[in-house]
């Protein structure tokens, strides 16, 4: 089979995929057990106030990153499908984990934020999301209704009202320690219009569905993860990890 026709169906079966993925939201909102909103309740989440209480850690963590700025991988040339929201330099991002995949050196140099990931039931996907000066991402929405979203505040720059994220038409705006849960398959944007950069821990988590819609997540859920969409965008960022590992021990920061 020539590369042309293996991508193409590839590609179909890609798309078709999606189609499938996508046909499920209505079923997983109606068995969702924490109902279907744009944001949630933190009172939900009984283990949120532990991982607020070591956000300082994390945060430790990544102020040694952050001088390699940089150097980080732009969201988009680790998973193409970021291509549309961004085409700049302006959305960093360092991960963790991709749909169970362990980015085992990331975790290895922030043991901290590691051992907080451990804490998060359910937690699939996670890493530092960086958000340059001055960038917009534009209206959008998630492809899989299967997970929530976190995002934990861990560097969040002044005045609040010019860094802020709205989904459907509720807005909010980080705090540092402070957790935000929501559900991404609503349309959102987030904008950070202040001169300093903005980091998030971003978390992807299962939803806590009732039967059978837990049993059909499960499935799809390891279905995504050895899906091409994630092994392609996983196989980037390993390559992207053993350059950044060289770049760290041979070359002064820059930021």
């Amino acid at each position: 089979m020539n590369t042309t026709l293996r991508d193409r169906i590839g590609n179909w079966a890609t798309r078709l995929g999606w189609r499938i993925v996508w046909s499920l939201d209505d079923f997983y909102a109606r068995f969702s057990k924490l109902g279907d909103h744009e944001f949630f309740d933190n009172r939900e989440f009984p283990w949120i106030p532990d991982i607020e209480a070591d956000w300082r850690k994390v945060r430790a963590e990544l102020d040694g990153l952050l001088p390699y700025t940089s150097d980080l991988p732009n969201f988009q040339d680790i998973s193409r499908e970021q291509r549309d929201l961004s085409q700049d330099d302006g959305w960093k991002t360092y991960f963790f984990y991709a749909f169970g995949l362990k980015a085992w050196g990331a975790c290895r140099r922030c043991p901290e934020t590691a051992k907080l990931l451990q804490r998060i039931p359910g937690m699939k996907t996670a890493f530092f999301s960086i958000l340059a000066p001055g960038k917009r991402l534009p209206r959008h929405r998630g492809p899989y209704k299967g997970v929530l979203r976190l995002h934990l505040g861990l560097l969040i720059p002044e005045p609040a009202e010019r860094c802020a994220i709205v989904v459907n038409s509720k807005l909010r705006h980080w705090q540092e320690g402070k957790a935000l849960i929501f559900d991404d398959c609503f349309f959102h944007e987030a904008w950070n219009e202040t001169d300093s950069f903005r980091v998030v821990l971003f978390v992807d988590l299962i939803r806590p569905m009732r039967f059978p819609a837990n049993i059909v997540n499960a499935v799809m859920i390891w279905g995504i993860a050895l899906s091409p969409f994630v092994l392609g965008s996983a196989r980037g960022y390993f390559r992207w990890e053993r350059r950044f590992e060289k770049i760290m021990n041979q070359r002064k920061p820059t930021r």
